[in-house]
């Protein structure tokens, strides 16, 4: 009797680890169907704030511009979590990047809708919290980082 449980243990642990592992891929798949509903609701949700232009833009490049409140001047948020924000000059070149995002785990749509409402509402206090970059290099992610923490609060 011992030696028969002996013999089988082998077998009974590998039972035990293929069970576990079809668990935890059922749990991968369930928490990566729950992060892709979460990113499409935020694409969703900022393409109702679109203008129709916005949307045609956003549809065909993965970004939309946008005018400063402030300044009048044209600003492009690309489809990013981090430095997504573009000025761009009256050519269409991007002459500087602009750092700042909403406090708290957001997706990638609703960070851009916070952005896109900050500077078209509020661009001169939003770029005082904002960390700006130059193009041909890109900030490092410490320069980045420093807007984190509820820059956009409160505006």
């Amino acid at each position: 009797m011992l030696m028969q449980r002996l013999i089988s243990s082998p077998r009974n642990l590998w039972r035990l680890w293929a069970e576990c592992a079809r668990q935890v891929q059922t749990l991968r798949d369930r928490r990566k169907a729950m992060v892709d509903n979460r990113e499409a609701r935020g694409i969703t949700l900022l393409r109702e704030w679109l203008s129709a232009d916005q949307q045609a833009q956003f549809d065909a490049f993965r970004y939309f511009d946008v005018i400063g409140s402030g300044t009048g001047k044209r600003y492009r948020i690309r489809h990013a979590r981090t430095m997504g924000v573009h000025e761009m000059d009256a050519a269409g070149r991007p002459i500087a990047g602009w750092c700042f995002l909403p406090s708290g785990p957001l997706v990638t749509g609703d960070i851009m809708l916070a952005q896109k409402i900050a500077l078209e509402t509020n661009e001169l206090a939003t770029l005082a919290v904002a960390n700006r970059f130059p193009i041909e290099s890109g900030p490092t992610n410490a320069s980045c980082a420093a807007s984190l923490p509820g820059a956009l609060d409160g505006l």
